[in-house]
């Protein structure tokens, strides 16, 4: 399993300090082994599909019904302590530019229709908006909309746009946010465009592309490359793996 030591022991740590906060006593697993079985839930599978609930029950001796408690316990811990906007804008204000870009985490679950389905991508799907460094280094990701959201209206309904202008931080995004304003350089649009303007989009392009680093990093971990959990966790589901991304790469 491609996993960091990092992750494992913040992760085991964190579980640690929670069972001495509620006061448990008594568990199937040490904390080492809940934290071992949740970043196998979040992280196996860069070679093959992760296994099921069933067969982490199988591989860690304990009923199903405790994989799902000690997953969901861990995923709650973690998401608890991923920075809101207002936080991560304190770290991104010393960037020289960040870069925008919105992608779709696929789902499972169509029994909602037409909410959850994006036009662009033909999918069922969670619309996430990511923030990245200069270097295309993953610095935040927002909660998760439905997948028939566009990418301008979640970048406003998330304040993005209005925390980077607030910041006057110059902002690099592609054409799905045309008319964002404030902050926020995009390609021109049309076909025939006058030379500079070509100019303009290569440059742009050139910015804009070490962008697609965040998204490879994000879809690196299993779970956001197909989600299965209903579409309220997958807020959490994705700030879990923001957080355990930040302590593996530190």
């Amino acid at each position: 399993m491609d996993l960091s030591t990092r992750a494992l022991r913040f992760l085991t740590g964190q579980l640690t300090a929670r069972r001495r906060e509620i006061g448990t006593r008594w568990r199937r697993r040490p904390a080492a082994r809940q934290a071992l079985l949740a970043l196998a839930h979040v992280r196996c599978g860069a070679v093959r599909c992760g296994d099921t609930y069933a067969q982490l029950a199988a591989g860690f001796g304990i009923g199903m019904s405790t994989v799902f408690r000690y997953i969901r316990e861990a995923v709650d811990i973690l998401a608890a302590l991923a920075p809101s906007l207002a936080e991560a804008m304190k770290a991104i204000r010393a960037k020289a530019f960040v870069l925008l870009d919105g992608t779709l985490l696929p789902i499972d679950r169509i029994a909602a229709g037409t909410p959850y389905h994006s036009g662009k991508h033909k999918r069922h799907g969670m619309n996430v908006q990511v923030l990245t460094d200069p270097f295309g280094r993953l610095l935040w990701a927002s909660p998760a909309l439905p997948g028939s959201t566009h990418d301008l209206t979640a970048a406003r309904q998330h304040g993005i746009v209005e925390a980077l202008a607030e910041a006057g931080l110059t902002c690099w995004a592609d054409k799905a946010y045309q008319g964002a304003g404030g902050t926020v350089r995009v390609p021109f649009r049309g076909r025939r465009l006058k030379q500079w303007k070509r100019r303009h989009h290569t440059t742009h392009a050139k910015i804009r592309c070490l962008g697609e680093q965040a998204m490879a990093t994000l879809k690196s971990w299993r779970l956001p490359r197909k989600l299965r959990c209903s579409t309220n966790r997958i807020t959490d589901v994705v700030k879990a793996v923001l957080v355990l991304h930040h302590h593996a790469s530190a």
